[in-house]
């Protein structure tokens, strides 16, 4: 299940980047789901990572590898079924030897190998199932790629996401393709589940640092299905320079100001594919807190109506239990909240006003604005000029059998 129709747009190739998508038999025989992705010498690369305490092992090897060659690795290596978390010191060195294997195998250094694993925690990883793959997977490395890799990398997906983007600067043509994974244990804090994005553009990489950073606080950092942070949340950002252009290491002018729009808009495509095809999902949730005094009491309400159960079950069933919306702002933790002042609206309803319900509102109205699969829940808090938007879903019996049945 999953909401919207079900399409991608064409994933153009970058220049300097080759991809290679194999059946290594991890988990299900027959599966992709290993993906070596090949950057050309010279290029730069900056991630965002999981902030959750227990990371998982190849999470902590790719920062480290990241630091180690200055930002320039030469191949990532990502594979699905089996997260490699939890799994201590032997995890870490699982991860460490299928970078090795990849480094020996194309003639660079390990440290220039990052290694990203998704699907089932506590298991450990079948490093002879990747390392066997990998020689079919260097020969199968190709410009024309992205697409297989977007399959290669979902788990319990129910179709792939990527976006891709072209713009010009001053003359010169550029090129941003960008894929992701990710259904369940979505909230991220930092980037999404696992996320890959290259740029033909030259660019430094304390410049593509910024330019992730902050592009994952805008889309990945706002979206939510069930509230759980994974062990593995990685988004890599990769510019290869093979456009040719001068390399950018300013936070300013126009190529700056081109590359970073592109970058958010890739991401927030990503990031609202990932909320789309949540685990169950029936209904594509906007949530929108406009009147906050600063930009965290905005998301703070929003998140916390994006986490309510009873606000996702409602959303479920379609039901315009706006009780349950006015419960889930009152205990977001505003301070001095004058709830007399607040107004809520369900699709450009008004529900709620004065503390109570919206003298115009009817039940009617309520059901119509609770049918469609797209709904915005916007909330007004008349206290400043800050807002902010998060997206989210809701809950279905299928979120619970998907999780249930997760190891079965």
């Amino acid at each position: 299940m999953a909401v919207g129709e079900d399409k991608l747009v064409t994933l153009l190739p970058v220049p300097g980047v080759r991809l290679a998508t194999v059946c290594a038999g991890i988990k299900k025989p027959g599966r992709r789901d290993l993906v070596v992705l090949e950057l050309a010498p010279g290029s730069h690369c900056a991630g965002v990572f999981t902030r959750n305490a227990f990371c998982a092992a190849p999470a902590v090897v790719a920062r480290e590898h990241l630091g180690q060659s200055r930002g320039r690795p030469n191949y990532l290596l990502v594979n699905t079924g089996n997260a490699n978390a939890g799994t201590g010191e032997r995890g870490l060195a699982d991860a460490r030897r299928c970078c090795e294997a990849l480094a020996e195998m194309a003639g660079v250094d390990a440290k220039g190998v990052l290694p990203f694993s998704t699907g089932v925690i506590g298991e450990p990883l079948p490093v002879g199932r990747i390392t066997d793959a990998l020689p079919l997977a260097i020969q199968g490395l190709t410009g024309d790629g992205w697409l297989e890799a977007a399959h290669g990398i979902m788990t319990t997906d129910t179709r792939p996401k990527g976006h891709s983007l072209r713009f010009s600067c001053e003359g010169r043509d550029y090129t941003i393709t960008g894929i992701a994974k990710g259904a369940g244990m979505i909230r991220p804090n930092m980037a999404t589940m696992l996320g890959f994005l290259a740029t033909d553009a030259a660019v430094s990489q304390p410049v593509l640092q910024a330019l992730i950073t902050e592009a994952a606080e805008l889309s990945f950092n706002r979206i939510s299905v069930d509230g759980d942070t994974s062990t593995n949340d990685a988004c890599v950002l990769a510019a290869t320079g093979a456009a040719g252009n001068p390399l950018l290491e300013t936070l300013e002018g126009p190529l700056y100001d081109a590359l970073r729009e592109a970058v958010q808009a890739v991401c927030i495509e990503l990031a609202q594919g990932l909320v789309r095809d949540g685990e169950g999902a029936s209904k594509f949730v906007t949530i929108a807190v406009n009147g906050g005094r600063n930009d965290q009491e905005c998301l703070d309400v929003a998140f916390t109506i994006a986490h309510s159960p009873l606000v996702k079950t409602a959303l479920f069933a379609s039901d315009p239990n706006w009780g349950r919306l006015l419960a889930a702002i009152g205990r977001a933790g505003l301070p001095e909240l004058d709830v007399n002042r607040v107004s809520v609206f369900l699709n450009g309803v008004l529900i709620a006003e004065n503390g109570c319900r919206a003298a115009s509102y009817t039940e009617e109205q309520g059901v119509a604005a609770m049918a469609p699969e797209e709904i915005t829940i916007r909330v007004e808090l008349d206290r400043g000029a800050a807002e902010a938007q998060v997206w989210t879903t809701d809950f279905s019996y299928d979120y619970v059998r998907i999780n249930a049945e997760y190891r079965t």
